[in-house]
Order: structure tokens, then sequence, then C-alpha cells
């Protein structure tokens, strides 16, 4: 990804077009291309906070609207008004520099440009934008705007209208899905975790792939362990302690859980690549990743991670988030293909096209060297929201060795569910395989970060690891392959979500 000159030049990108370092003046002037008509209309920022202010406007564009009886303001301002695909959640916890959030502002900075700003690559002015654009709700197009420090915005309409139409587009199916869906029942309440019930290591291993050692947070039971071990891999840009809850829930129950900081796509690596001191994370991390959580077994079962108690390494369950969960369906056995990469990525108006294929499209010159990772003791994989619909090739469910949950949020604007899970799942084989669709669930609200109970996925990853386990040999994916997931029992009160496998074939 990042030694390639396209994800460099887009870093750049975001940093001259919406990140202007202080002081710099409030937007005044707007400048609105048609480009059907060849024109650029110019008016007042304050001219589109309604339609009212756009008919008393005294603006060519008002003229229009008028000529066209409010027709072309009705259709501007609705276009204006709509929500921004952000998580303020995300900007919230501090990870603005996250950079598929960066892709998200892409796609604003895409509806046009901003002129008069130098660059600030800290965030700080982004996330101020931000706040000030959601201080009356969710942050929309014309709220961002006034936001944002500058001279002018020229803004493209017609970009504006295909890509606010793309982005709808690409939920609609997960939103039908849910719609016909009842939502899965709430697990029964659990009795408060006592303290000491989970024990906590950082643990650092060497490992033949990576110069420097492999760091690990390990979570083991207080009492009652099962001998089970589950790995959970963290997104781009992210770290163990966002999964923490994850693991945490699980050790309660009784699991070894570890969680490696992938070190050349960690939170300390984005800090090196914002104050340039390192490149963006390389394609060759599409096949360290799944490296690092292989070595992590083979600790277990030498010995090396001093657990408490010895786990059972054989049959070991993954779970993983973003990239993570790309990286835990390259264990199940799917295999990256350049085909799609190099077909694809360079078409701008693909209707498929999200702001995840930057990274996925990234991955292209390290596909080679990712193949064939399959780690024959993963027998169940819980991926939440995969980048996927370009590197998997379609009919790859085939090779599968391990059964597979995929997790899709309804609301996810990075890693939409039409294109990059439900299309992919009702392309696949009939393995046993299930989708659950979460929603009102992003990109970012279904990480735990370190709350106990797991977050609002942590009944339905605990369900799923009890059944993969409990399940035997016939954990195994296999054409007609009874489903590991109960139908109810997981839910969530926060974020309702179902299991839509069984309406897959249905448009």
């Amino acid at each position: 990804m990042g030694r390639t000159p396209r994800y460099a030049s887009l870093l750049a990108a975001l940093a001259t077009v919406l990140l202007p370092a202080a002081p710099a003046r409030a937007l005044e002037e707007v400048l609105i291309e048609l480009p059907l008509l060849q024109t650029t209309f110019s008016l007042r920022l304050t001219e589109l906070a309604s339609v009212e202010a756009l008919r008393q406007g005294n603006s060519d564009l008002a003229e229009l609207d008028r000529a066209s009886r409010g027709a072309v303001g009705r259709q501007l301002i609705a276009l204006l008004q709509q929500p921004v695909p952000l998580s303020l959640k995300q900007v919230a916890e501090g990870s603005v520099g996250s950079p598929l959030l960066e892709q998200a502002m892409l796609v604003i900075a895409s509806l046009g440009s901003v002129e008069g700003r130098a660059p600030d690559l800290s965030g700080t002015t982004l996330r101020q934008a931000l706040i000030t654009a959601s201080a009356n709700g969710d942050p929309t197009v014309f709220s961002l705007m006034k936001a944002i420090p500058g001279e002018r915005v020229r803004l493209n309409l017609g970009r504006a209208r295909q890509i606010a139409s793309r982005l709808t587009s690409q939920r609609r199916q997960a939103e039908s899905l849910l719609a016909r869906t009842a939502p899965a029942s709430l697990p029964p309440s659990l009795p408060a975790q006592p303290a000491g019930s989970v024990r906590q290591r950082q643990v650092f291993l060497t490992v033949p792939h990576r110069p420097e050692p492999l760091e690990l947070l390990v979570l083991e039971p207080g009492a009652r362990a099962n001998g089970r071990l589950v790995l959970i891999s963290h997104g781009l840009w992210d770290t163990p302690t966002n999964f923490k809850g994850w693991g945490a829930l699980l050790a309660a129950s009784g699991y070894t859980v570890a969680l490696p900081r992938h070190p050349g796509s960690d939170n300390s690596q984005q800090q090196r690549v914002l104050t340039g001191q390192a490149p963006p994370p390389g394609p060759e991390e599409l096949a360290q990743r799944p490296r690092d959580l292989s070595a992590v077994i083979d600790a277990a079962a030498s010995g090396a991670l001093s657990l408490a108690q010895p786990v059972a390494t054989e049959r070991v369950v993954v779970l993983g988030h973003s990239w993570g969960a790309t990286t835990a369906l390259q264990l199940a056995g799917l295999t990256p293909k350049d085909a799609s990469l190099r077909d694809r990525c360079r078409n701008l108006d693909d209707p498929e096209r999200n702001l995840s294929w930057t990274l996925q499209c990234s991955w292209l010159n390290g596909v080679q060297d990712a193949s064939l990772l399959r780690d024959p003791r993963v027998v169940a994989v819980a991926a939440v929201s995969p980048p996927v619909s370009l590197l998997f090739p379609e009919g790859s469910a085939r090779l599968l060795g391990a059964r597979v949950l995929l997790v899709s949020g309804g609301s996810d604007w990075i890693v939409p569910p039409d294109p990059e899970a439900i299309e992919p799942m009702r392309r696949g084989a009939r393995l046993g395989n299930q989708l659950v669709l979460v929603r009102d669930g992003d990109h970012f609200n279904l990480r735990p970060g370190e709350n106990p109970a797991g977050g609002a996925l942590g009944p339905l990853l605990r369900t799923w690891t009890e059944a993969a386990f409990a399940a035997g040999a016939a954990v195994a994916p296999a054409p007609g392959a009874r489903p590991l997931l109960p139908p109810d029992g997981w839910g969530s009160a926060s974020l309702p979500m179902a299991d839509v496998t069984p309406q897959l074939g249905d448009r």
C-alpha cells in the first residue's frame, strides 16, 4: 500500500484539500460546477443554507432556480443536506488518522476542492472541523463546508450526485435483508465476573519473518480454563487494545486469548507515517499478518508463551476486524489473486467502487507472496467488516478449510455491506458459512474497545466461538453442513443484528 505512489498521493491530496493550517478564514464563496451545462455559478455560502436563502440571493444560480420553478434549488439543497459518511465516535476516540477514515474524507474532497490553505497532517484541524460541523447533529456536506477554513470551495455537482447515489446503492441489499429478517434475541443476563477472573500479560515473541519481536497481549482465565486458544487480529492502524473487550469476554468464559500487534500496520506505524518518519504500510503486510498469527500458534504449541495452563493448538478460532478480518480469511484458506485488482482498480467509475478499494488496491504487489497461507490448525473464523471483493476471486469459498462467520454493518460506508459482504457470500459455495448483518452498524462502532462485555458483538462472537469448538469434526465447511450459529440468543439491544444467510438466494 504505502510504498506505492498511489497511496502517498492520496495522503498528500487529503492534506492539501481538507486539512488547512491555522490561521485561515472561514469559507465565504462557493463555486458550483454543472458539467452538463459547462457552467460555473458563484454565490455566497450562506445562500446554500436553504431553498429560501438560495431564492433570495442575487446569483445566476438563483435565477436558474427561479426559472426551473424551484427544481434546481430543491435538488441542490437536498444534496448538501445529506449526511457525511463518517463515524463521529471514531473521531471522538482520537482515531482521525485512520487511512480508511481519511478515504471517507477524500470522498468529500472528490466533490471538488477548497482553496486557500496549507497542509496539516496532525488531524487537529480535521477533528475540529468535524466537531463544529456536528454541533447540531450528524454532519452534512453543507455543515462541513461551513466548518472548513479557507477562501472558497469549488463543488462539482455532477460528481456529488454520482457519489451520493453510489454510496446509497451499496447498502440497499443490506437494508432489504434486514427489513425482512427478525433480529436475534438478546442473550440471557450473565453474572458479573469476579475480580481477577482474567489475567493480562504482555509477551514479546521472536518470530522468523520479522526483524523485531512480535508484541502480544495475552488474556488468560483466572479459573476454569478450558484449554482452548483464540486469536484476535486488529485492523489497519489499530491496536490490540481496541479489541481487548472481545478477548476479556472470552477469557472470562475460559478461553486463552492472544492479540498480536501487527507492527507494519498498527497505530505506532501510523504515527511514524503522519510525522514523515516512515512510508505507509507496504503490500508485504498482506503476507506478514497471517504469518504473525501462525507464529503465535507455533509459540503456544512449543510452550514459548509460558501460559499458566496448556492449550490445544490443533484446533484454534480466529477473530478479526477490517484488515484483521481479511487476515483471518487468509488463514481459513482464501487465497488472494491479482486479476480483479489489475482490472478494476483503475476504474474510478466502477459502480461497486468503495473506500476499501484504496486499501485493497494497495495490496497488488503483495498478492504473490500472500498465497497459500492457510493454517490447518484454524478451524473457524469470524470476519468483521473485511475488505474482500477485489482480493479473493469468485469461487474462492470452495478452498476454505475453516468455517466462516461474516459480519457486516448495515451503515458501513468504509467497507459497505452489499459489494463487500452480501455479494461475495451470495456467490460463494454453500458450505455452512453464515452472514450476520448489523442494523446501524458502521465500520467503527462494531469494535469493542476495552468493554469487558465485548461491545455489541460480544455475545455473537462468544456464541460463534463456543459453537465452533463444540462442533468437533463437524466444524469443517462442507456442502449441506449445518449452521454453527443458533438462530437466537446472541443479539444486541444497542445494534440489532440478524443472520440473513437463509435469504441470500432472494434478491
